[in-house]
């Protein structure tokens, strides 16, 4: 599970599901109230210990004029009882959020947030959450800094501006992020993108219209070691999950994998394949082979 997104400040500058739900494009527009940090923390302090892994994906609020303190305020409260930590710079429903994205804000937040994660909670890696809307010179600067400040891996991608003409519902034109189906494609394709861009060095959690197997298999195949899933729980709750397993494992099978990790980046076959050697030879030293 994955509490999002967390601010120290009750606004209403991020996400919940809204209520009206593009039901016939298995989409959703995100736009209303900010999970605040005081339920937050309630629900943390009388959650059972070891209960499966629990992600805290950090903002900063809307009226702030100090992103960093936001987020390292977050770090110090929440940190502790994170699994992982997400630094979420992508939320279209906050104003200028997405201007964190540039490289030298972006530099700045991940190099701060990364020395408020060693002193807070030096357990959970951090995970910066980028948005789908990037060109192609954005991604570039991302992926640059990704790999300079060397942060744990991203998230590819968050809600979409964008409102495609597939859309019929009469709630299109609201304001707000739209997740689900229609996002699936442009998600997958940044994710691609963005595994070439840092070589496959940095793990990428795949995010964006998963709804089936085949969907968690196309996110993997274009770069993504994990996938998540989250307007499919709106219109098939909890239990997607266990379809959606049951599907790629299948997937696997039928193609030829033994692993996940096998098919991950298989769309970008120069680096799959010296990924591939590199697991070979990592295997053959720990079983002591050696090789003529």
């Amino acid at each position: 599970a994955e509490l999002a997104v967390v601010t120290d400040d009750d606004d209403d500058s991020e996400e919940s599901k809204n209520d009206d739900s593009e039901d016939e494009s298995r989409s959703v527009i995100t736009n209303k109230l900010l999970w605040a940090l005081g339920w937050a923390w309630h629900r943390l302090m009388i959650i059972p210990p070891n209960q499966g892994i629990l992600g805290v994906n950090l903002g900063k609020n809307k009226t702030s004029d100090d992103e960093i303190g936001d987020y390292t305020t977050g770090i110090r409260k929440l940190g502790p009882y994170a699994d992982y930590l997400v630094i979420n710079v992508s939320s279209p429903n906050t104003p200028g959020l997405r201007s964190l994205q540039q490289r030298e804000p972006l530099y700045n937040l991940l190099t701060s947030t990364m020395k408020a994660r060693d002193e807070y909670a030096s357990h959970a890696p951090v995970y910066v959450k980028i948005a789908p809307d990037l060109s192609l010179s954005e991604m570039e600067d991302v992926a640059a800094v990704v790999m300079e400040t060397g942060i744990d891996g991203m998230i590819v991608s968050n809600t979409t501006n964008a409102r495609p003409e597939s859309l019929v519902s009469p709630n299109k034109r609201e304001v707000g992020g739209l997740s689900g189906a229609p996002i699936k494609n442009r998600s997958t394709e940044c994710i691609r993108t963005m595994y070439k861009l840092t070589n496959g060095t940095i793990p990428i959690i795949g995010v964006g219209g998963v709804g089936s197997g085949r969907d968690a298999y196309e996110k993997l195949k274009a770069g993504a070691s994990l996938v998540q899933v989250y307007s499919m729980m709106v219109y098939e709750g909890p239990g997607v999950v266990s379809r959606i397993r049951k599907e790629l494992a299948d997937l696997l099978v039928e193609n030829g994998y033994k692993s996940v990790e096998d098919v991950v980046g298989a769309d970008c076959e120069d680096i799959y394949w010296n990924r591939v050697e590199e697991r070979v030879k990592k295997r053959m030293e720990a079983e002591k082979i050696v090789t003529v």
